[in-house]
């Protein structure tokens, strides 16, 4: 490793209160752990099945199923709530 980058390391992870191992252990396991979700994704992505809604259009519709929800309840309890 060239000495100005492990230099550079080395200060990132002091700042964070790490040695310069357990700062690139951290570096690695997050890399492995973003790489499996990726090919999770990758993998659900390729699916057929489940939503094809926009995220705004999944908020609208969970703004309208607890409105829905609310009123309801208002109705059954007597807003006595």
């Amino acid at each position: 490793m060239p000495d100005d980058v492990r230099k550079s390391l080395a200060g990132l992870a002091a700042a964070r209160g790490q040695s310069l191992q357990s700062y690139l252990l951290a570096l690695v396991t997050d890399e492995a752990r973003r790489s499996a979700n990726l090919a999770l994704l990758s993998r659900f992505g390729a699916r057929e099945d489940g939503s094809r809604l926009s995220p705004a259009e999944i908020v609208e519709a969970l703004d309208q199923a607890r409105a829905d929800r609310d009123t309801h309840l208002g109705e059954v309890l007597g807003d006595a709530r």
